[in-house]
């Protein structure tokens, strides 16, 4: 046996960042587990993190550039498929122009230091304003709200669980997640410790989730209409006099106008749209404001949603008016080692926001990117800016964004398609060419994104561990010289590495952070401290204000005020999602770890619903929306609200070539999701609250109530 080595690494499959210890030898994995010293972490992991070997050895991986001929994939040189990609896209853009061709960038894209740095070259190259990403599926509301709230989309507010007496979770599920837009990893413990505080943590979700059961206070609601519970909590803490500004009073503008817009939303109202009691609201509201620090979270479930913007722009406006905003146990801002915000500021720059609408429906671009819900109409509709080419880089959204199938079938249409991915799947299966990219243990790491959302600031960064197969290029590099060769340049650039060296010395922790130091770190992470307060030096509105009533929300208001739950005689149920530990997105669904055991994609119903629709004896269900069907095993649960029913991310490989090994049959809920519902502020799709029917399998749906 060849020597064993072992390599303090940060895992970057999801936003938790755990620390790891890594044992290895020149051509495998022995061991991967936790590390207890990393100060983030702390010793906390999950299957996922295990998996990180399957990806790299998985029998099914792309390791060589596919080249479609007659229908089927041909493996191709390096050079011969740089030219085909090049000679392709150019030919499109000369036909077409720039905006001609389409790029979609995947969740994988967000944890590769290497991708985030090189792909805004790629696109810059091509010139195109067609760009799409999984942001706009889930998580675009919270960067609108900071951009009109505090002026840059990533100046985002993160609980301070560490030093919190309340926290108030809406639409979240941290103990399954270890947090979404708040790196929180081993969430669970960290919620029992405010708990042995005394504190408390109140869960507000169509669900029971994992993190309601731990937390032991929860509260049903019905989808969308969270909204109307934030601005009612905003109504009582001004209606009770116990609005208090703190340090933020001076620099705080819009107060007035807030109070004002928020007098239709009271807690009768609230109570009447949510289900839950006026007087619930009413108490909730009061030691929200009254407790010596408290913190309201709203995630996915508020996010993914018809009312997401207006969700995130309450959620920041009560942690504010209360006084926990940029103040310990509040909402608070990151001091990463590289600054992210810093790198990208809009300080004294002019902007309009959106930036921008699309061809065809007129939704908004924020960020550089269109939502995903309309690729599938600006791939199908003729005209000048019409999508005839597309590269999606880690991405499948033909499984993972709203009505994928719909996006399927433009796929196929188009002139030219080129993904850079792991495997041959739903999506890539279109590509005319496929180019095989690198997994996590063959590239350097450093989460640049969510060192920025993590609740305590920490450092870390490793070097490759393994080659990557067959002589490949590391993702970025490809990136880099696919960029050149559309530019016309001699040079890839520098390395992850070396930006990495160049950008630590401006960040807030140029002394003690440099790429030597974070490579010798006894435990592999550099513990940089609490959160701290922060947000009067970075706010980049442009005058340096928060702006607690920005015009685009006050703007929607009257649509909420309008709404009436969607469920009618055909579609008597509401659709909501569910995580779950051994699932993140498509990519991973391919590891026997992470698939093994029963089956977990099941659609969740009450009792009460199953004796309504007859469906107590069933093994099946057929599900039906507007858009599409799909067919399941039925779980029947007190933990999801009378109403509601819930399907987990349940992504297989529907339509790749996998093994019989390891290939599961799921349902991608997406077949479900109409991606004519959306949130139009943002542009985020609307995946909870689609109205859905039930029947048995085999018979005809049941669309009105057993008598």
């Amino acid at each position: 046996m060849s020597d064993l080595k072992t390599q303090f690494r940060t895992c970057n499959i999801c936003e938790a960042m755990c620390g790891l210890i890594v044992t290895y030898d020149e051509d495998q994995v022995h061991s991967i587990k936790p590390n207890p010293e990393d100060p983030l972490s702390r010793g906390h992991i999950c299957p996922k993190a295990i998996a990180l070997q399957d990806f790299r050895t998985d029998p099914d991986r792309v390791t060589t550039p596919l080249k479609k001929v007659d229908g089927e994939f041909v493996p191709i040189s390096w050079d011969e498929a740089y030219d085909f990609a090049v000679e392709r896209l150019a030919a499109v853009q000369q036909a077409h122009g720039k905006d001609g061709v389409g790029v979609y960038l995947g969740n994988p894209n967000a944890h590769k230091f290497g991708n985030l740095l090189t792909l805004p070259g790629l696109i810059k190259a091509l010139g195109t304003s067609n760009r799409y990403s999984s942001a706009t599926a889930d998580q675009i509301p919270h960067h609108v709200a900071s951009i009109h709230m505090l002026g840059h989309p990533m100046l985002i507010p993160v609980p301070d669980v560490a030093r919190t007496d309340l926290m108030l979770i809406l639409g979240g599920n941290p103990v399954v997640s270890n947090g979404s837009m708040m790196t929180a990893p081993g969430f669970g413990k960290r919620m029992d410790e405010i708990k042995a505080r005394g504190g408390r943590v109140v869960v507000i979700d169509p669900r029971r989730t994992e993190t309601a059961t731990r937390a032991g206070e929860h509260l049903f609601i019905q989808p969308e209409s969270d909204a109307f519970l934030l601005l009612a909590l905003i109504h009582e803490v001004f209606a009770q006099g116990l609005e208090d500004f703190g340090a933020l009073a001076a620099i705080t503008d819009g107060v007035e106008i807030l109070k004002e817009a928020v007098q239709p939303f009271t807690a009768d109202k609230a109570a009447e749209m949510t289900g839950i009691e006026a007087s619930t609201i009413r108490a909730l509201a009061r030691d929200f404001a009254s407790a010596k620090s408290a913190v309201c979270y709203a995630r996915m479930g508020a996010s993914t949603q018809s009312f997401g913007s207006l969700c995130q722009w309450a959620n920041n406006a009560l942690n504010i008016i209360t006084g926990n905003f940029d103040s310990a146990g509040g909402a608070m801002f990151t001091t990463p080692a590289l600054d992210y915000v810093g790198m990208t500021s809009r300080k004294g720059k002019t902007r309009s926001y959106p930036e921008k609408r699309s061809r065809v429906s007129g939704q908004p671009l924020y960020n550089g990117e269109f939502p995903v819900s309309v690729m599938a109409e600006e791939m199908e509709m003729p005209g000048e800016g019409q999508i005839k080419a597309m590269i999606t880089v880690a991405g499948n959204p033909v499984l993972t964004a709203p009505n994928g199938q719909r996006i399927g079938r433009a796929l196929e249409n188009l002139d030219f398609m080129m993904s850079i991915d792991l495997h041959i799947n739903d999506t890539t299966r279109h590509a005319d060419l496929i180019l095989p990219a690198s997994v996590a243990l063959e590239e350097e790491v450093y989460d640049m994104v969510f060192h920025s959302f993590a609740v305590h600031n920490t450092a870390a960064f490793a070097a490759p561990i393994f080659e990557t197969p067959n002589g490949n290029p590391q993702e970025w590099e490809l990136i880099s010289r696919l960029t050149a060769r559309i530019s016309g340049s001699n040079s890839i650039g520098p390395s992850p590495t070396e930006v990495l060296a160049m950008l630590l010395p401006q960040g807030y922790h140029s002394n003690s952070v440099t790429v030597e130091a974070l490579l010798t770190a006894p435990t592999g992470s550099i513990d940089l401290g609490p959160l701290v307060p922060n947000l009067a030096d970075r706010l980049e509105t442009p005058d340096a204000r928060i702006n607690l009533a920005p015009e685009v929300f006050l703007a929607d208001l009257p649509r909420l005020q309008a709404f009436q739950s969607p469920v009618s005689e055909e579609f008597p149920l509401l659709m909501i999602g569910r995580r779950q530990v051994r699932s993140h997105n498509s990519w991973t669904q391919n590891s026997p770890r992470l698939v093994k055991g029963r089956n977990r994609c099941t659609i969740q119903l009450n009792p009460a619903d199953s004796v309504r629709f007859r469906l107590g004896e069933v093994g099946e269900v057929q599900i039906d929306s507007a858009v599409g069907t799909a067919t399941l095993p039925i779980e029947i649960t007190d933990e999801i609200a009378p109403g509601v029913v819930s399907i987990p991310q349940g992504w297989g490989q529907r339509q790749g070539e996998l093994s019989a090994a390891t290939k599961v049959q799921t349902v991608s809920i997406n077949d479900l999701t109409d991606d004519r519902r959306i949130d139009p502020v943002s542009g985020n799709a609307a995946f909870n609250g689609v109205p859905v029917r039930l029947a048995a399998v085999n018979q005809e749906p049941l669309a009105r109530a057993a008598k």
